[in-house]
């Protein structure tokens, strides 16, 4: 079944590439934190992120997914992502990235970016509602039966030539399935970026963007046949990322470290979180 995946996204990346033209990359946000920005409208994006959660020598857990993005509108969008590899429930269930989940899952959002507002020379104030849900690949996630779930986010900000700065989150609520229910997800953000002046002002050069980023999240402890187990957790992770934006490519990476972490039971502790996504936007020929 992992072998049949992999094939399917390496077909589905070939197709959309085979059938688009490159633009310029714009649109993108932080790695981790929810953000604002939308396609545009008729535009296109793939990512390919790879994350990384890790604990004492012996715990980790480590995720490739591939998103697929399409704006209806400027200011509406949609995606869907899907899991290629992943080594899992090593450490307690944690939702990484603001639009992309952390678990053996398909999972789909739209995006409605409902505000938009000018403020001073170049900047501007943004809202962004998030409404989605997932579809697990799996019957069970450890010892828990795997439901499907529905999931509602947003941000708000503002961002300008030169500073960006974002606030948001977003609560996942996972159905019963076969008498069980996994645990839900509270989760916030708040990021703050910096574009360095050289590339302000430049055209046809990398954009390179830096980020200061930290994640929250309250994770309920799942109920299995009416008992609940010892798997919930909160979490505070902050730390440095980038974003390099060039023509229609994106990449950015970065590393969080725990500010501050209570996971109950007798599961690891995480010393760090990684992820890494490469971008690319298109308009079809």
């Amino acid at each position: 079944m992992m072998r049949a995946r992999r094939r399917f996204a390496a077909l589905t990346i070939l197709i959309v590439l085979a059938f688009a033209r490159g633009v310029d990359a714009s649109g993108h946000g932080p790695v981790f934190g929810a953000a604002t920005p939308t396609l545009g409208a008729g535009g296109w994006s793939l990512d390919q992120a790879w994350t990384g959660r890790f604990g004492d020598e012996t715990s980790s857990d480590q995720m490739l997914k591939t998103m697929i993005g399409f704006g209806i509108t400027e200011n509406l969008q949609i995606s869907v992502s899907f899991p290629e590899v992943m080594t899992a429930d090593h450490l307690a269930a944690a939702r990484m990235m603001s639009l992309m989940s952390n678990a053996r899952e398909i999972e789909a959002l739209a995006g409605y970016r409902f505000q938009v507002r000018p403020v001073g020379i170049g900047g501007r104030r943004e809202s962004t509602l998030y409404v989605g849900g997932t579809a697990p690949l799996e019957s069970r996630r450890g010892e828990t039966a795997a439901g499907p779930s529905l999931y509602l986010g947003a941000a708000t900000g503002y961002a300008s030539r030169a500073h960006y700065i974002w606030v948001g989150g977003g609560i996942q609520a996972f159905a019963p399935r076969a008498g069980d229910r996994l645990g839900g997800s509270r989760f916030a953000s708040v990021v703050y970026g910096y574009r360095p002046k050289p590339l302000r002002t430049e055209a046809g050069r990398p954009d390179l963007r830096f980020f200061v980023e930290a994640t929250g999240e309250d994770r309920s402890a799942d109920r299995v046949a009416a008992t609940t187990r010892s798997t919930s957790a909160r979490t505070v992770f902050v730390g440095p990322t980038a974003l390099v934006l060039y023509k229609a490519y994106g990449v950015e990476g970065g590393v969080l470290f725990p500010a501050y972490q209570r996971v109950d039971g007798s599961g690891p502790r995480e010393r760090f979180r990684v992820a890494v996504n490469v971008s690319y936007f298109f308009w079809p020929k």
